[in-house]
Protein backbone atom coordinates (compact mmCIF):
# COMPACT_ATOMS: atom_id res chain seq x y z
CA UNK A 1 0.00 0.00 0.00
CA UNK A 2 1.39 2.89 -0.82
CA UNK A 3 0.95 6.13 1.07
CA UNK A 4 2.46 9.83 1.30
CA UNK A 5 4.20 11.59 3.55
CA UNK A 6 1.00 13.04 5.15
CA UNK A 7 -0.86 9.75 5.80
CA UNK A 8 2.52 7.92 6.54
CA UNK A 9 2.78 10.51 9.75
CA UNK A 10 -1.09 10.27 10.34
CA UNK A 11 -0.73 7.08 10.44
CA UNK A 12 1.84 6.43 12.88
CA UNK A 13 0.70 9.47 14.76
CA UNK A 14 -2.85 7.61 15.27
CA UNK A 15 -1.62 4.66 17.43
CA UNK A 16 -3.55 1.72 16.69
CA UNK A 17 -6.65 1.95 14.83
CA UNK A 18 -9.41 -0.10 16.55
CA UNK A 19 -12.58 0.73 17.24
CA UNK A 20 -14.81 3.11 14.98
CA UNK A 21 -12.61 5.27 12.59
CA UNK A 22 -13.69 7.83 10.37
CA UNK A 23 -11.87 8.68 7.72
CA UNK A 24 -12.23 12.90 6.25
CA UNK A 25 -10.95 13.86 2.81
CA UNK A 26 -9.13 10.87 1.99
CA UNK A 27 -6.74 11.28 -0.88
CA UNK A 28 -6.64 8.30 -3.20
CA UNK A 29 -8.40 5.94 -0.42
CA UNK A 30 -4.65 5.14 1.60
CA UNK A 31 -6.00 5.79 5.04
CA UNK A 32 -9.92 4.12 4.99
CA UNK A 33 -7.60 0.84 3.25
CA UNK A 34 -5.11 1.15 6.20
CA UNK A 35 -7.68 1.70 8.91
CA UNK A 36 -9.44 -1.66 7.28
CA UNK A 37 -6.54 -3.74 7.03
CA UNK A 38 -5.98 -3.20 11.08
CA UNK A 39 -9.39 -4.02 11.38
CA UNK A 40 -11.49 -0.76 12.51
CA UNK A 41 -14.88 -0.10 11.70
CA UNK A 42 -14.10 2.05 8.85
CA UNK A 43 -16.58 4.81 7.69
CA UNK A 44 -15.19 7.44 4.99
CA UNK A 45 -17.18 10.97 3.83
CA UNK A 46 -14.61 12.88 1.10
CA UNK A 47 -15.88 16.54 0.38
CA UNK A 48 -14.64 15.63 -3.09
CA UNK A 49 -16.46 13.61 -5.38
CA UNK A 50 -13.55 12.22 -7.07
CA UNK A 51 -11.69 11.41 -3.91
CA UNK A 52 -15.25 9.94 -2.57
CA UNK A 53 -14.68 7.56 -5.63
CA UNK A 54 -11.41 6.56 -5.12
CA UNK A 55 -12.10 4.91 -1.66
CA UNK A 56 -13.68 1.48 -1.16
CA UNK A 57 -17.25 1.62 -1.82
CA UNK A 58 -18.34 -0.56 0.78
CA UNK A 59 -17.08 2.66 3.47
CA UNK A 60 -17.89 5.08 1.46
CA UNK A 61 -20.69 7.62 2.80
CA UNK A 62 -22.62 10.77 2.05
CA UNK A 63 -23.72 11.61 5.96
CA UNK A 64 -22.70 9.56 9.31
CA UNK A 65 -25.06 7.29 10.48
CA UNK A 66 -27.51 8.68 13.52
CA UNK A 67 -26.07 6.16 15.76
CA UNK A 68 -22.13 5.94 14.70
CA UNK A 69 -19.83 8.24 16.48
CA UNK A 70 -16.07 7.45 15.88
CA UNK A 71 -13.60 7.08 18.05
CA UNK A 72 -10.98 8.30 16.01
CA UNK A 73 -11.03 10.98 12.84
CA UNK A 74 -8.12 10.64 10.59
CA UNK A 75 -8.77 14.14 8.78
CA UNK A 76 -6.70 15.50 5.94
CA UNK A 77 -6.44 18.95 6.74
CA UNK A 78 -7.85 21.59 4.18
CA UNK A 79 -5.71 24.36 3.37
CA UNK A 80 -8.22 27.44 3.81
CA UNK A 81 -8.67 28.26 7.49
CA UNK A 82 -12.49 28.86 7.17
CA UNK A 83 -12.80 24.82 6.03
CA UNK A 84 -11.41 23.98 9.07
CA UNK A 85 -13.33 26.22 11.07
CA UNK A 86 -16.55 24.91 9.35
CA UNK A 87 -15.50 20.92 9.80
CA UNK A 88 -14.31 21.63 13.27
CA UNK A 89 -17.33 22.76 13.90
CA UNK A 90 -19.17 19.75 12.47
CA UNK A 91 -16.75 17.16 13.51
CA UNK A 92 -17.18 18.54 17.61
CA UNK A 93 -20.70 17.44 17.39
CA UNK A 94 -20.39 13.95 15.98
CA UNK A 95 -17.75 13.06 18.69
CA UNK A 96 -18.18 11.84 22.42
CA UNK A 97 -15.62 13.16 25.02
CA UNK A 98 -12.97 10.75 24.41
CA UNK A 99 -12.81 10.31 20.90
CA UNK A 100 -9.81 11.58 18.58
CA UNK A 101 -9.15 13.54 16.17
CA UNK A 102 -5.87 13.05 13.96
CA UNK A 103 -5.47 16.06 11.20
CA UNK A 104 -2.75 16.00 8.97
CA UNK A 105 -0.96 18.24 6.32
CA UNK A 106 1.79 19.38 4.66
CA UNK A 107 3.77 22.30 6.47
CA UNK A 108 4.03 25.00 4.04
CA UNK A 109 0.02 24.85 3.77
CA UNK A 110 -0.78 24.93 7.85
CA UNK A 111 -0.55 27.99 9.64
CA UNK A 112 -1.39 28.60 13.73
CA UNK A 113 -4.68 29.89 12.62
CA UNK A 114 -5.85 26.02 11.82
CA UNK A 115 -4.48 25.55 15.82
CA UNK A 116 -6.93 28.39 16.93
CA UNK A 117 -9.62 27.25 14.40
CA UNK A 118 -9.39 23.60 16.50
CA UNK A 119 -9.20 25.13 19.82
CA UNK A 120 -12.12 26.90 19.57
CA UNK A 121 -13.89 23.52 19.21
CA UNK A 122 -11.79 21.06 21.30
CA UNK A 123 -10.11 21.70 24.66
CA UNK A 124 -7.25 19.98 23.48
CA UNK A 125 -4.84 20.89 20.66
CA UNK A 126 -1.52 20.03 19.79
CA UNK A 127 0.89 19.40 16.83
CA UNK A 128 3.66 16.90 16.10
CA UNK A 129 7.11 17.18 15.03
CA UNK A 130 7.65 17.94 11.41
CA UNK A 131 8.84 15.06 9.36
CA UNK A 132 9.24 15.04 5.64
CA UNK A 133 7.87 18.45 5.07
CA UNK A 134 4.45 16.99 7.07
CA UNK A 135 2.43 17.79 10.08
CA UNK A 136 -0.08 16.21 12.26
CA UNK A 137 -2.30 18.18 14.44
CA UNK A 138 -4.02 16.49 17.28
CA UNK A 139 -7.29 17.31 19.09
CA UNK A 140 -9.51 15.94 21.88
CA UNK A 141 -12.26 17.18 24.21
CA UNK A 142 -15.24 18.06 21.90
CA UNK A 143 -16.69 21.58 23.39
CA UNK A 144 -18.55 22.63 21.02
CA UNK A 145 -20.18 25.89 20.13
CA UNK A 146 -22.38 27.77 18.49
CA UNK A 147 -21.58 27.08 14.45
CA UNK A 148 -20.46 30.27 12.00
CA UNK A 149 -20.67 28.14 9.37
CA UNK A 150 -22.28 27.96 6.48
CA UNK A 151 -21.79 31.65 6.63
CA UNK A 152 -24.48 34.53 4.99
CA UNK A 153 -23.25 37.83 2.97
CA UNK A 154 -25.13 40.66 0.73
CA UNK A 155 -22.97 40.92 -2.27
CA UNK A 156 -24.46 44.30 -4.16
CA UNK A 157 -22.38 43.67 -7.29
CA UNK A 158 -24.13 40.84 -8.15
CA UNK A 159 -27.51 41.82 -6.20
CA UNK A 160 -27.51 38.44 -3.89
CA UNK A 161 -27.45 37.06 -0.65
CA UNK A 162 -24.72 34.09 -0.76
CA UNK A 163 -24.42 31.59 1.49
CA UNK A 164 -21.09 29.64 1.78
CA UNK A 165 -19.66 27.03 3.54
CA UNK A 166 -16.18 27.21 4.87
CA UNK A 167 -14.61 24.75 1.95
CA UNK A 168 -15.84 26.81 -1.09
CA UNK A 169 -13.46 28.80 -3.14
CA UNK A 170 -13.95 32.43 -2.26
CA UNK A 171 -16.73 31.34 0.48
CA UNK A 172 -19.63 34.31 0.16
CA UNK A 173 -17.37 36.71 -1.55
CA UNK A 174 -17.35 37.52 -4.90
CA UNK A 175 -13.90 36.73 -6.00
CA UNK A 176 -12.44 38.84 -8.70
CA UNK A 177 -12.18 36.03 -11.91
CA UNK A 178 -16.32 35.51 -11.42
CA UNK A 179 -17.18 39.35 -11.21
CA UNK A 180 -15.30 39.88 -14.61
CA UNK A 181 -17.32 36.91 -15.76
CA UNK A 182 -20.51 38.04 -14.69
CA UNK A 183 -20.25 41.72 -15.66
CA UNK A 184 -19.11 40.90 -19.12
CA UNK A 185 -21.68 38.16 -19.23
CA UNK A 186 -25.04 40.64 -17.99
CA UNK A 187 -24.22 42.61 -20.79
CA UNK A 188 -25.48 39.37 -23.77
CA UNK A 189 -27.31 37.70 -21.59
CA UNK A 190 -28.66 39.27 -18.85
CA UNK A 191 -32.71 40.80 -19.71
CA UNK A 192 -35.59 39.58 -18.42
CA UNK A 193 -35.72 38.99 -14.44
CA UNK A 194 -37.79 37.00 -12.11
CA UNK A 195 -41.06 35.71 -13.37
CA UNK A 196 -40.33 35.21 -17.45
CA UNK A 197 -40.50 32.51 -19.83
CA UNK A 198 -37.70 30.38 -19.82
CA UNK A 199 -34.58 30.89 -21.86
CA UNK A 200 -33.22 28.00 -22.58
CA UNK A 201 -31.19 25.55 -20.12
CA UNK A 202 -28.13 27.05 -18.62
CA UNK A 203 -25.29 24.76 -16.58
CA UNK A 204 -22.73 26.80 -13.99
CA UNK A 205 -19.80 23.86 -14.23
CA UNK A 206 -17.95 24.28 -10.62
CA UNK A 207 -21.05 26.33 -9.06
CA UNK A 208 -19.05 27.01 -5.91
CA UNK A 209 -20.93 29.16 -3.57
CA UNK A 210 -23.98 29.38 -6.57
CA UNK A 211 -23.32 33.30 -7.59
CA UNK A 212 -23.52 32.55 -11.59
CA UNK A 213 -26.34 29.84 -11.26
CA UNK A 214 -28.28 31.68 -8.89
CA UNK A 215 -28.00 34.83 -11.09
CA UNK A 216 -29.14 33.20 -14.27
CA UNK A 217 -31.98 31.50 -12.65
CA UNK A 218 -33.24 35.15 -11.79
CA UNK A 219 -33.22 36.36 -15.48
CA UNK A 220 -35.00 32.99 -17.12
CA UNK A 221 -32.75 30.51 -17.40
CA UNK A 222 -33.27 26.68 -16.79
CA UNK A 223 -30.22 26.42 -14.52
CA UNK A 224 -28.69 23.23 -13.26
CA UNK A 225 -25.49 23.78 -10.69
CA UNK A 226 -22.51 20.86 -11.28
CA UNK A 227 -19.47 20.81 -8.76
CA UNK A 228 -16.99 17.96 -7.48
CA UNK A 229 -17.45 19.20 -4.07
CA UNK A 230 -20.41 18.16 -1.70
CA UNK A 231 -19.93 21.72 0.01
CA UNK A 232 -20.00 23.86 -2.82
CA UNK A 233 -23.56 21.79 -4.00
CA UNK A 234 -25.20 22.58 -0.52
CA UNK A 235 -23.98 26.35 -0.73
CA UNK A 236 -25.45 26.32 -4.05
CA UNK A 237 -28.66 25.25 -2.92
CA UNK A 238 -28.73 27.48 -0.02
CA UNK A 239 -27.96 30.75 -2.01
CA UNK A 240 -30.27 29.90 -4.45
CA UNK A 241 -33.35 29.44 -2.22
CA UNK A 242 -31.97 32.79 -0.06
CA UNK A 243 -32.85 34.88 -2.91
CA UNK A 244 -36.31 33.08 -4.20
CA UNK A 245 -35.04 30.86 -7.14
CA UNK A 246 -34.93 27.20 -8.03
CA UNK A 247 -31.14 25.81 -9.27
CA UNK A 248 -31.06 22.06 -9.82
CA UNK A 249 -27.50 21.20 -8.29
CA UNK A 250 -25.63 18.20 -8.02
CA UNK A 251 -22.44 16.65 -7.41
CA UNK A 252 -20.74 15.57 -10.80
CA UNK A 253 -17.10 15.52 -12.29
CA UNK A 254 -17.91 17.75 -15.19
CA UNK A 255 -20.40 17.34 -17.82
CA UNK A 256 -20.12 13.61 -18.51
CA UNK A 257 -23.63 13.25 -17.37
CA UNK A 258 -24.91 15.62 -19.80
CA UNK A 259 -26.89 14.60 -22.56
CA UNK A 260 -24.87 15.19 -26.11
CA UNK A 261 -26.38 18.66 -28.19
CA UNK A 262 -29.01 19.73 -24.58
CA UNK A 263 -27.64 23.29 -23.17
CA UNK A 264 -27.50 26.30 -24.33
CA UNK A 265 -25.25 28.04 -22.14
CA UNK A 266 -23.01 26.87 -20.05
CA UNK A 267 -20.91 29.53 -17.96
CA UNK A 268 -17.65 28.70 -15.39
CA UNK A 269 -14.94 29.90 -13.88
CA UNK A 270 -12.41 26.82 -13.93
CA UNK A 271 -10.24 25.57 -11.30
CA UNK A 272 -6.51 24.99 -12.44
CA UNK A 273 -5.61 23.52 -9.73
CA UNK A 274 -6.01 19.44 -8.10
CA UNK A 275 -5.42 19.69 -4.07
CA UNK A 276 -2.41 21.94 -4.31
CA UNK A 277 -1.17 21.49 -7.14
CA UNK A 278 -1.61 23.22 -10.44
CA UNK A 279 -3.26 21.13 -12.96
CA UNK A 280 -5.25 22.47 -16.51
CA UNK A 281 -5.98 18.80 -17.24
CA UNK A 282 -9.65 19.19 -15.70
CA UNK A 283 -10.21 21.78 -17.28
CA UNK A 284 -9.22 21.25 -20.75
CA UNK A 285 -11.37 18.05 -20.43
CA UNK A 286 -14.34 19.84 -19.52
CA UNK A 287 -13.83 22.27 -22.45
CA UNK A 288 -14.38 19.10 -24.93
CA UNK A 289 -17.42 17.90 -22.63
CA UNK A 290 -18.89 21.02 -23.22
CA UNK A 291 -18.61 21.23 -27.08
CA UNK A 292 -20.78 18.04 -26.98
CA UNK A 293 -23.22 19.11 -24.67
CA UNK A 294 -23.82 22.28 -26.38
CA UNK A 295 -26.70 22.74 -28.92
CA UNK A 296 -25.92 23.79 -32.29
CA UNK A 297 -25.39 27.49 -31.69
CA UNK A 298 -24.86 27.28 -28.05
CA UNK A 299 -22.26 29.51 -26.17
CA UNK A 300 -19.29 28.32 -23.35
CA UNK A 301 -18.46 31.15 -21.59
CA UNK A 302 -15.31 31.12 -19.40
CA UNK A 303 -13.30 33.11 -16.94
CA UNK A 304 -9.52 31.51 -16.65
CA UNK A 305 -6.07 33.27 -15.93
CA UNK A 306 -4.45 35.15 -18.41
CA UNK A 307 -1.39 32.94 -18.67
CA UNK A 308 -3.10 29.82 -19.23
CA UNK A 309 -3.25 28.37 -22.93
CA UNK A 310 -7.27 27.25 -23.00
CA UNK A 311 -7.85 29.43 -26.42
CA UNK A 312 -6.78 27.21 -29.07
CA UNK A 313 -8.05 24.25 -27.60
CA UNK A 314 -11.30 26.36 -27.41
CA UNK A 315 -11.24 27.11 -30.85
CA UNK A 316 -10.95 22.94 -32.22
CA UNK A 317 -13.00 21.82 -29.30
CA UNK A 318 -16.18 24.29 -28.99
CA UNK A 319 -16.16 26.91 -32.02
CA UNK A 320 -15.77 30.62 -32.84
CA UNK A 321 -14.11 32.14 -29.83
CA UNK A 322 -13.55 35.51 -28.91
CA UNK A 323 -11.90 37.16 -26.09
CA UNK A 324 -14.73 39.43 -24.38
CA UNK A 325 -13.19 41.21 -21.47
CA UNK A 326 -10.04 41.47 -20.33
CA UNK A 327 -7.82 43.19 -17.51
CA UNK A 328 -4.93 42.35 -16.05
CA UNK A 329 -5.46 39.09 -14.58
CA UNK A 330 -7.64 37.33 -16.25
CA UNK A 331 -9.31 36.62 -19.78
CA UNK A 332 -13.28 36.05 -20.44
CA UNK A 333 -14.25 34.17 -23.44
CA UNK A 334 -17.16 33.22 -25.27
CA UNK A 335 -17.49 30.15 -27.95
CA UNK A 336 -20.34 29.47 -30.00
CA UNK A 337 -20.79 25.96 -31.34
CA UNK A 338 -21.64 25.96 -35.24
CA UNK A 339 -25.41 26.37 -35.59
CA UNK A 340 -27.48 23.55 -37.16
Amino acid sequence: MSLDPVASLMLDEAGALDGRVLVVDDAGGALTRAAVAAGADVRTWCDDLREWQAVPETHRIEVLPPDWSPDLVLWRLPRAVAAVEDYAEHLATLLGPNARVVAGGRVKHMTPTQNAALARQFGQVSASLGRQKSRVLHAGDPRPRPRRWPQRRYVPEAGLTVIAHGAVFATNRLDAGTHLLLRTVARTTGGPGPGTASRGLAIDLGSGSGILATWLAQRGWTTRAIDVSASAVSSTLLTARANGVEVDARRGDGLHAVAPASVDLIVSNPPFHTGGAKDSTPALRMIEQAGRALRPGGELWLVFNAHLPYLPHLRRRVGVTTVEAQDRHYLVTRSVTEPA
